[in-house]
């Protein structure tokens, strides 16, 4: 559906060098730090800028050799772009159709109506959450396949998040979706798989619950347990395979959480009912205790000593042979996780772009 080998672009104090693969069908997240790359993968990926080398393909064609056909199966999403604030829904289905033949008009405003979207209204008088959700369904109208979502949530409180979260999953069971976004608890939720970029080279490709494992290193299992924490907690130490125990607050009466880490590949789980059954306790929880996202992006771009074998971090197999990234002279970011972080890209990313705006 998408593949990137080696696209490279250079500006004074950053280097981009990246190689990916979206598959068909699937939804993977692109994140990573402020300046990292993300908005010039995507606009070279959109022709917006000139990359200096490497290649784009796109439905299995060269980027510049997509047809106007091709390029109308791309739908983009830009978090600070949009359509005439004093346009309705109705103005812009009449001007959709004008420029994509397969552009269903009537489709489009029975498609904006069922998310409660009035057609009549000019768009100034929607909120920040219908904006979100008109682009989106704007972008899917003339029957895009590949669909690029560049921070869908950015300005939208709790609840029109879960909106365009819920919009995104379903989009995902008929189209191939890329996005990016600082909120990885959202990341977590919706994507597929994860590409993480960092100072311009993709430091790792992988689904979530690989990447959490790869860098945690560790098999860890969070479990409650009813019964006296002293006893409960050595019964535990002297499971088989055990290696350590941390006992936790009272979550209820006489109900205490455990984390127990034990050697790598073992399954305790057995041997945990049984400890439980014989003391006459209960287990009122018992999870895999994996690393969040947010943990397995920060270990990754920290430079925490993380070893991701070829296996389990890499891309597909087209990914798998790419050569490793030269190194880049892109400034160090702060440590903050993205999440809190400003849209903004590096203040030479930024400023570079906007001499490169005017090309297509």
């Amino acid at each position: 559906m998408l593949k990137i080998s080696h696209l490279q672009k250079h500006y004074r104090g950053f280097s981009l060098d990246c190689s990916m693969e979206v598959q068909p069908g699937m939804i993977t997240g692109l994140i990573g730090r402020n300046g990292s790359g993300k908005s010039t993968t995507f606009k070279a990926l959109l022709g917006l800028i000139h990359p200096d080398g490497g290649e784009i393909e796109v439905f299995g064609k060269k980027a510049e050799e997509l047809k106007p056909e091709d390029k109308q199966k791309l739908g983009v999403v830009f978090a600070d772009s949009g359509f005439s604030m004093y346009l309705t829904a109705a103005g812009v289905a009449n001007i959709m159709k004008s420029i994509y033949p397969d552009f269903d008009r009537e489709e489009f405003l029975q498609q904006c109506r069922r998310f409660n979207l009035p057609t009549d209204k000019k768009i100034k008088e929607f909120s920040t959450g219908m904006k979100a959700k008109f682009k989106v369904l704007a972008a899917l109208s003339h029957k895009a396949e590949l669909l690029i979502l560049d921070e869908p949530t950015v300005g939208l409180d709790p609840q029109q998040i879960i909106e365009i979260r819920t919009l995104v999953k379903k989009l995902g069971k008929k189209h191939t979706v890329i996005l990016s976004s600082h909120i990885l608890s959202e990341v977590q939720e919706v994507c597929d798989r994860v590409v993480i970029i960092n100072h311009g080279q993709i430091a790792a490709n992988d689904t979530i619950d690989n990447l959490s494992k790869a860098v945690s290193g560790v098999n860890r299992l969070v479990v409650r347990i009813s019964g006296p924490k002293n006893e409960v907690l050595q019964a535990i130490r002297a499971i088989d395979d055990v290696t350590k125990v941390r006992a936790d607050m009272e979550r209820e009466p006489k109900i205490f959480e455990f984390e127990i880490e034990a050697k790598p590949n073992a399954d305790i789980r057995p041997a945990l009912n049984q400890m439980v059954k014989e003391h006459g306790w209960d287990i009122y929880k018992m999870d895999l205790g994996v690393m969040t996202l947010e943990d397995a992006f920060l270990k990754i771009t920290m430079g925490e000593g993380v070893k991701l074998s070829s296996e389990k971090s890499s891309a597909p197999a087209a990914e798998k042979s790419a050569a490793p990234a030269a190194e880049t002279t892109a400034p160090e970011e702060p440590a903050a996780a993205p999440a809190e972080a400003e849209k903004a890209e590096t203040p030479a990313e930024d400023a570079a772009q906007k001499q490169e705006g005017g090309e297509a």
